[in-house]
């Protein structure tokens, strides 16, 4: 066989190999970007509204949060400290009627203590807790990002200073599937927060409309 010949091989070789390389790496790029849809779900689509419809930017921000919380591990609740974090929702659930803003500043930091107690990211570090939780809790997470904005809108100068009573409520409503979520500890046994949480989430809704 002539070096010609061998060369033309070797070309076309490296340029097969090449071909396949690249379609491989489009593949993977499609399944992460509908894999990271899946996982994600509803925050997906913000996070792409955020960076004005760029999926790219999106799916390369939602991959790093997987690739940096992907292997936390959710840590137990002691039962005493359940009772006591659901005793601190009902409380803020009762403030809401007479106290809505304050009401909300209680969840926003209600919500960072139960998830630091969960082995999140201490609640000093928000975005980065914040990153976690929408790992572990993407369906859930948007309701503690409309709480926390309402809470530190005033300060921040946002349009959220401006919220309603019903902004506020539907914000706190949301934020309550998270806390559920965080203190079921994966526990469907008992009424504290399955039938018993819906049950709440009812008559908060009924007192916070007669209180707005």
């Amino acid at each position: 066989m002539s070096t010609g010949v061998i060369i033309v091989l070797i070309v076309i070789v490296v340029g097969v190999v090449a071909a396949a390389a690249a379609l491989a790496l489009r593949a993977r790029g499609a399944a992460g970007g509908s894999g990271l849809k899946r996982r994600f779900g509803p925050e997906y689509d913000r996070t792409v509204a955020r960076h004005d419809g760029d999926a790219k930017a999106a799916e390369r921000e939602l991959g790093e949060r997987v690739q940096e919380h992907g292997s936390l591990r959710e840590q137990p609740l002691e039962p005493a400290d359940r009772e006591r974090f659901q005793a601190r929702w009902a409380a803020a659930q009762e403030l809401f009627v007479d106290s809505p803003r304050e009401a909300l500043t209680d969840v926003d930091r209600l919500l960072g203590e139960v998830a630091g107690a969960r082995g999140f990211p201490d609640v000093a570090e928000y975005d980065k807790q914040f990153d976690a939780l929408s790992v572990h809790h993407a369906a859930h997470v948007h309701g503690y990002r409309r709480v926390h904005r309402v809470v530190t809108a005033r300060t921040n100068g946002t349009p959220e200073s401006q919220a309603g009573t019903e902004e506020m409520r539907e914000a706190m409503l949301e934020a309550r599937a998270l806390f559920d979520d965080l203190v079921s500890d994966g526990n469907r046994n008992g009424d504290s927060h399955g039938r018993g949480g819906r049950h709440s989430i009812g008559s908060f809704n009924k007192q916070a409309l007669k209180g707005s």
